[in-house]
């Protein structure tokens, strides 16, 4: 059974790591302030630049051909790209998006695909040492820019993967990371970057904002020609390569949101629990104080009586 100065040891440890997990919650909190503006202000740029694509060739039509939108009729080369972080304290962000991975991985890709060749690029250390399956090639790793996001590191990998995909290494990019939603909640997503794939109207953004303003009502109610100087397609080759970059870029901001509000939520449970075993153990501490003073007691009144008696 443990001494009194055992569990006043151990009180001591626990309020000591108390102390540290506040602190790491409070420059959690601070850090995920800017990552949340970064996210939330990346969001509409992106959409509405893939809205613009999106008609842009639709008006175009069939007569516009691009090498980064071919639809190839044998896809079976899949080159997945999965943004962990590079530190860990930030409870299941990681095992989570690894065990995503590896699902879509085995029904997919797998299961549909059985000659399918997977290439894997991790970006982050705990995915570098997380993600180890004996069948996957891993052709690329990154590390070291969890918390940073920087123009050059999104560049080289967007040059690297369309140079894959144009020399026929690729059939397919897919990324996979958490997207942000909240503070409570982060949620493993995958998205195609290649080839590029049409989803939701832009609608979709703005169907639950309160109040439209006329740049957002024009893109939602109002069906305008517009007059392109130059061509459309001389446009739409400039922008599908910046559209892509700006995937990456939005994408890797969602992953360094979310890992920060992870971590947030697990530094603050951690110091919730350690609050709560320094009320356990003073408790087991007075319990048993009360019990040694009432043996001492209990001793020194035996001791008196056999006196007395003799």
């Amino acid at each position: 059974m443990a001494t009194l100065r055992d569990i006043k040891r151990r009180m001591g440890a626990v309020a000591s790591t108390a102390k540290i997990t506040q602190a790491m919650r409070m420059v959690s909190s601070a850090k995920l302030k800017r990552a949340q503006d970064a996210i939330l202000n990346a969001r509409p740029y992106s959409m509405l630049l893939k809205s613009n694509i999106e008609k842009l060739i639709d008006s175009i039509g069939d007569d516009y051909q691009h090498p980064l939108l071919e639809r190839r009729e044998k896809s079976d080369k899949f080159c997945l790209v999965c943004i962990t972080s590079d530190r860990g304290l930030c409870g299941s962000f990681n095992s989570n998006l690894i065990r995503f991975l590896y699902k879509h991985i085995d029904e997919e890709i797998k299961n549909k695909y059985p000659n399918a060749e997977v290439s894997v690029i991790r970006i982050g250390k705990r995915g570098i040492s997380g993600i180890k399956r004996t069948d996957i090639n891993y052709i690329k790793d990154i590390a070291g820019i969890s918390g940073r996001v920087d123009i050059e590191t999104v560049d080289n990998l967007a040059k690297f993967l369309m140079d894959g995909y144009l020399e026929g290494n690729f059939d397919k990019v897919i990324f996979f990371f958490n997207e942000f939603k909240n503070i409570l909640t982060q949620v493993p997503k995958s998205f195609q970057w290649l080839p590029f794939e049409k989803e939701a109207k832009i609608e979709s953004y703005f169907k639950g904002k309160e109040k439209l303003t006329v740049s957002d009502e024009i893109h939602t109610k109002w069906n305008l020609l517009y007059i392109y100087e130059p061509d459309p397609k001389t446009i739409l080759d400039a922008l599908i390569p910046l559209y892509l970059k700006n995937q990456i870029l939005r994408i890797l901001l969602e992953s360094n949101a979310a890992e920060h509000a992870a971590r947030r939520m697990a530094m603050e449970n951690a110091t919730n629990n350690a609050k709560e075993l320094i009320r356990h153990l003073e408790l087991v501490y007075n319990k048993e104080r009360q019990a040694a003073i009432t043996k001492e007691m209990l001793e020194i009144v035996g001791g008196a009586n056999a006196l007395k008696g003799k």
